[in-house]
């Protein structure tokens, strides 16, 4: 499991970022894509889609951040990174 503090950017590649709330990763299976108490390795990619939104993200820096996209309901598509909190 990891905890990112996470912003979101609409508005363009120039535009300002702007805090949202925290991403909580758990992904677990029988290869051990990411260790229980650990973060993903850099490469790794995730995308999810649900009735709440969607988003697809890599992770750098050895899992340390992330950069990517999302929609969440009712609102269009945005730049969405986020930052391991220790």
């Amino acid at each position: 499991m990891a905890t990112y503090k996470t912003q979101i950017q609409w508005g363009g590649p120039n535009a300002e970022w702007h805090d949202d709330a925290d991403l909580i990763i758990v992904i677990q299976n029988r290869d051990g894509v990411m260790p229980q108490n650990g973060v993903p390795s850099t490469g790794t990619q995730i995308s999810w889609a649900s009735v709440q939104g969607n988003g697809s993200v890599t992770f750098f820096e050895d899992g340390n951040r992330f950069a990517g996209s999302a929609q969440f309901k009712g609102e269009g598509p945005v730049g969405y990174r986020g930052t391991l909190k220790r």
